[in-house]
């Protein structure tokens, strides 16, 4: 990774100017909180909003700002007028510094009115909680990313290093239109980066508030879909056969259900887990997390470990279904019965090879297993490099004093997926501490504490500057 070496005198330099700037952001607070309330209320669903209104509105507060207008780029796929995506940049001093991105997506998961407490589409802030769709996944950064381009512009900061900002449309739903794989096939020259910085480092909150750790996503595992079909003749009802096909898929969906793909590790997740052992206060999971990193783990170690979900969906391959559909009429044996099998693929094994073996567990020739997107491409883990890690330790102790950085490979999907194979290595990491069953991203009356998105803005106004360099 060519870059100016970040040595911890350096990296104390930047911090000693950046902790300066907590009466600034308190200062800017109130914009802040109006950037972040124009961006939660626009509609951003795939369904009947907007990703285009919402690139133009955070273009037009960078062009208040005095960002150049040749350095804006609201970016609107032929096919996907509702799709839009913004690029920005802030030039650095150093021509020889390659950029560093600041990736956040502008579209929104489905959320019906109806079913929800509050509006989802107002900000409501209610006993600390900002409440809407959007609230943390992912406008909280998206938000942020634009306020620390605005506040860079409006108060002269000059950073050596070009400072780019992609806010793109179509994370949550990549199967129709991803903004990121556009850009990365169409306008790569303005979203080129040394790396980037982007969702997906979980940082942990106790019952009572309490921060456990901050996190950092290197490399995330394959999303694919599969789909299991099984076609028949059929018949009338009345006369019955044994060659069902709703049996028979049944029966294929039984057996990758009783099916548990091998457990592996890579460096991310065996540092996760030597290094949560440190942090729990429970004496069984803390020596259970590194019995199972034994060769061979021990088994009755792996099988408790294995029952919590969380650690469960990193430590191996995960196939399950997730949708089906059988059957013409009520009264006609099925001449079809299909089922949508998900995979979230560990780092290093081909979406064809997982095929194969589902094939192979199945067990039946009766039942197809073909792939329901064309795979993507996929890459190893971005490496976790001094470079990198080093800025987020010391920001996070001078913010933080105590709370351990934790290394950690997600289970869900980011769009670091398409820039990390494509030469961008992209790393999750936020400063916004949560506890997950009261985020609720992606469910009902999702939500985010104000005081973890205020200390989420002051830890990444310091990261990003911290990378940047200038003054």
């Amino acid at each position: 990774m060519k870059s100016t070496v970040l040595t911890a005198a350096a990296v104390a330099f930047c911090l000693s100017g950046s902790l300066a700037l907590a009466d600034p952001l308190d200062a800017s607070l109130g914009e802040f909180r109006d950037l972040y309330r124009e961006l939660v209320e626009i509609n951003t669903t795939l369904s009947s909003g907007s990703c285009t209104e919402a690139a133009n509105a955070m273009a037009r507060e960078l062009r208040a700002a005095g960002i150049r207008a040749e350095d804006l780029h609201v970016i609107v796929p032929p096919d996907w007028l509702n799709q839009g995506n913004l690029v920005a940049s802030l030039p650095g001093t150093d021509e020889s510094a390659r950029p560093i991105l600041l990736l956040a997506h502008l579209d929104v998961v489905e959320a019906n009115p109806e079913d929800w407490e509050r509006d989802p589409f107002t900000l409501i802030e209610e006993e600390g909680t900002f409440y809407g769709r959007g609230t943390a996944d992912d406008k909280a950064m998206a938000a942020i990313f634009v306020d620390i381009l605005r506040r860079m512009r409006t108060s002269g900061y000059q950073p050596e290093r070009t400072v780019k900002l992609a806010l793109t449309c179509g994370e949550e739903t990549p199967n129709n239109f991803n903004g990121v794989r556009y850009l990365i096939e169409h306008h790569r020259d303005l979203i080129d980066a040394e790396f980037a910085l982007n969702e997906g480092g979980f940082s942990l909150l106790d019952d009572d508030g309490n921060r456990i750790f901050q996190g950092v996503q290197a490399g995330e595992k394959t999303y694919q879909d599969y789909r299991l079909e099984v076609r028949n003749p059929g018949g009338h009802s009345s006369r019955p056969v044994k060659d069902n096909a709703i049996y028979r898929l049944a029966s294929a969906l039984t057996r990758i259900s009783g099916y548990s793909f091998p457990v592996e590790f890579n460096d991310t997740t065996k540092s996760y887990f030597e290094r949560r052992a440190a942090m729990t206060d429970d004496e069984q999971e803390a020596a259970d997390m590194l019995a199972i990193l034994r060769d061979p783990p021990d088994e009755d170690a792996l099988a408790r470990i294995s029952a919590n979900p969380s650690f469960n969906s990193i430590l191996h391959t995960t196939c399950v279904a997730t949708m089906l559909e059988a059957g013409h009429a009520p009264n006609a044996l099925p001449q079809r019965a299909a089922a949508n099998v998900n995979c979230r693929i560990f780092p290093g094994h081909s979406q064809e090879s997982i095929r194969q073996k589902l094939e192979e567990i199945v067990a039946d020739p009766e039942v197809s297993v073909a792939f329901v997107d064309p795979p993507e491409t996929t890459s190893p883990p971005p490496p976790l490099t001094p470079e990198i890690m080093e800025p987020i330790e010391s920001v996070t102790q001078a913010m933080w004093p105590g709370v351990p950085v934790l290394p950690s490979m997600a289970a869900g999907g980011t769009d670091g997926r398409f820039l990390t194979p494509a030469g961008i290595p992209t790393y999750g990491v936020s400063g916004l501490f949560m506890q997950p069953e009261k985020v609720r991203a992606h469910g009902l009356n999702e939500g985010v504490l104000v005081r973890s998105l205020y200390e989420s803005r002051a830890f990444l106004d310091r990261l990003v500057k911290v990378y940047a360099g200038g003054e």
